[in-house]
């Protein structure tokens, strides 16, 4: 289907007066087809006042075929069940909407690079292309040029069921000088936040009866690990944890609340209380970080880690949790809610009947947790797609269609996944992952109303961690931001080495002398390599874009 048709569609739709941003509980909007995929297919759009109304015939009597870009390498065709999937989907997307779908994948070698080479080239080889704000350069990409405007005509018509699923709120996230160029994964539980796993039961043992509640919780917890089993390793970093650790140290004693993609430090942010007045914790909270400093000196006494852990290259330390050499893995909450669930392999779990993994999260003891912006994940539409119409149908099925939802994050129902008699998803007997797996990577269309719960999963833990977080999140507050840094990159590339120079250095306890030494030592190398400038230019964007 041609832009010519989509301008003549358009204007019909705007003519017919299509609902305005927001949807009305309750109404069914699909679009739907001709069963034989070779006809006309009625769209229906909902009106302010609920009711359905038949806004333009759809021609769908071309088929064809839309492809769909996506980080991660490609599965192993001899070996994978992702062609057998995609051809059951495209029978249902051949029936609904006479298209069919093509995944063209861009390996994590270099995949930045590449991504945005392969977007760049604008010949309309590709139509729908996962993307991400924070580490996928979609405002970027927006702004060059290479995402299609959607307006909300054209998401009405053509994607109803995600239009009405997305709040005018989030919409407006996803704009950038007024257009929608981004359809939001914002209807899926996922957390990122960074904390540290570790055994419960030996934190009561330790005489934490409420697990681990702070940093120094965590001090007596590897204190009493290092003395009740001299065989295990508290935490066998490999030292490349220094800017999740500070980090956390800040967001667990502050109001921080750090902007996504300035530098891999999120040294710039504001404050829960004053959101847009930027400023550095890294050179302001000079007590907290001395403090830090102090304590990442007393792990590195107690034997916390290994005397050479910034030189570490061997250690496997996730996998180690899992069988009981190490007590505490350092790493995100998804992360955890595989460690706390007993799975094969996990040892720790047949060992020892009373094992448990708690969940100490940074910024627990303040209340400070940000939810993962609603465009960590997203779904875009070439500039040049050749038909963006039918992509946007081939997305809003699968988004919201059940049966293709699941073929396309499940695989073949009795071959890849099989549901048991509480509703959740298992591995068939005789399941091999070489050969019965599939491989999407949608991480930009999950919807939690499809989602079947992995068996394997321990739900109880996870759904109270998670209640947990929603009673106290706040949302990121600057998805809309896209920073300019030409005039001072080279600040901030200096800054990034002085940062981790330094901070491996603290964060390990590895400094000379005083804690007050090394934290003013840091501080002057950050403003001499301009820090200050970094931070008042971030300032006058902010002042631009918010106030």
């Amino acid at each position: 289907m041609k832009r010519k048709l989509l301008a003549t569609l358009l204007c019909a739709s705007m003519v017919l007066g299509l609902a305005a941003c927001g949807s009305s509980a309750g109404s069914d909007s699909g679009a739907t087809a001709n069963t034989s995929g070779a006809g006309d297919a009625q769209a229906t759009t909902t009106t302010d006042d609920g009711a359905s109304t038949d806004a333009a015939a759809i021609d769908t009597s071309e088929h064809v075929k839309i492809v769909y870009m996506t980080t991660g390498g490609a599965p192993d065709p001899a070996s994978s069940q992702t062609d057998e999937m995609l051809e059951q989907l495209n029978a249902i997307l051949t029936e609904k909407v006479n298209a069919e779908l093509e995944i063209y994948y861009i390996d994590w070698t270099d995949y930045l690079a590449n991504y945005n080479l392969t977007i760049a080239q604008m010949d309309g080889s590709i139509d729908l292309i996962g993307t991400a704000s924070d580490w996928l350069d979609a405002w970027p990409n927006a702004k060059k040029g290479a995402f299609l405007p959607l307006t909300e005509e054209m998401l009405q018509t053509y994607a109803p069921k995600t239009w009405e699923s997305v709040s005018a709120e989030h919409w407006d996230l996803c704009k950038y000088n007024e257009n929608i160029y981004l359809m939001p994964e914002d209807n899926y539980a996922q957390w990122t936040n960074h904390g540290y796993a570790y055994r419960l039961d030996w934190a009561k043992e330790a005489g934490l009866a409420d697990g681990v509640q702070s940093w120094e919780d965590l001090t007596t917890y590897f204190k009493y690990v290092k003395e009740a089993y001299p065989d295990v390793i508290p935490w066998d970093s490999d030292g490349t944890q220094y800017g999740q650790m500070v980090g956390g140290w800040i967001t667990s004693h502050s109001d921080y609340v750090s902007i996504d993609g300035i530098n891999s430090g999120a040294m710039w942010g504001g404050s829960k209380d004053d959101l847009y007045t930027v400023y550095s914790p890294y050179v302001t909270d000079t007590d907290s970080l001395v403090a830090f400093a102090e304590m990442m000196k007393e792990w590195d006494e107690i034997g916390v880690w290994k005397t050479d852990v910034l030189n570490n290259t061997a250690s496997d330390n996730r996998e180690d949790f899992k069988i009981g050499r190490v007590a505490a893995e350092q790493h995100h909450t998804q992360t955890w809610t595989d460690l706390c669930s007993h799975k094969e392999g996990y040892t720790i779990y047949d060992d020892d009947e009373d094992a448990e993994t708690g969940f100490f999260y940074f910024g627990q003891e303040t209340g400070n947790v940000v939810a993962l912006s609603i465009t960590h994940g997203a779904m875009a539409v070439s500039a040049a797609s050749n038909n963006p119409e039918r992509a946007l149908m081939v997305y809003d099925l699968l988004r919201n269609d059940p049966e293709c939802y699941a073929l396309f994050n499940y695989g073949v129902k009795g071959v890849s996944y099989d549901i048991n008699e509480d509703g959740m998803r298992f591995l068939p007997e005789g399941y091999n992952s070489a050969t019965d797996s599939i491989t999407t990577n949608f991480w930009w269309g999950r919807n939690d109303d499809l989602e079947i719960k992995d068996a394997t999963m321990n739900w109880d833990a996870i759904e109270d961690l998670y209640a947990e977080y929603d009673s106290i999140k706040i949302d990121y507050p600057y998805g809309q931001f896209v920073p300019n840094v030409d005039s001072i990159q080279s600040k901030i590339e200096n800054i990034n080495e002085i940062h981790t120079n330094y901070m491996k250095q603290i964060a390990f306890g590895k400094y000379s002398g005083t804690a007050e030494e090394i934290v003013a030592e840091y501080q002057e190398a950050l403003k001499s390599a301009g820090i200050d400038d970094v931070t008042a230019e971030l300032q006058a964007q902010f002042d631009a874009l918010y106030k």
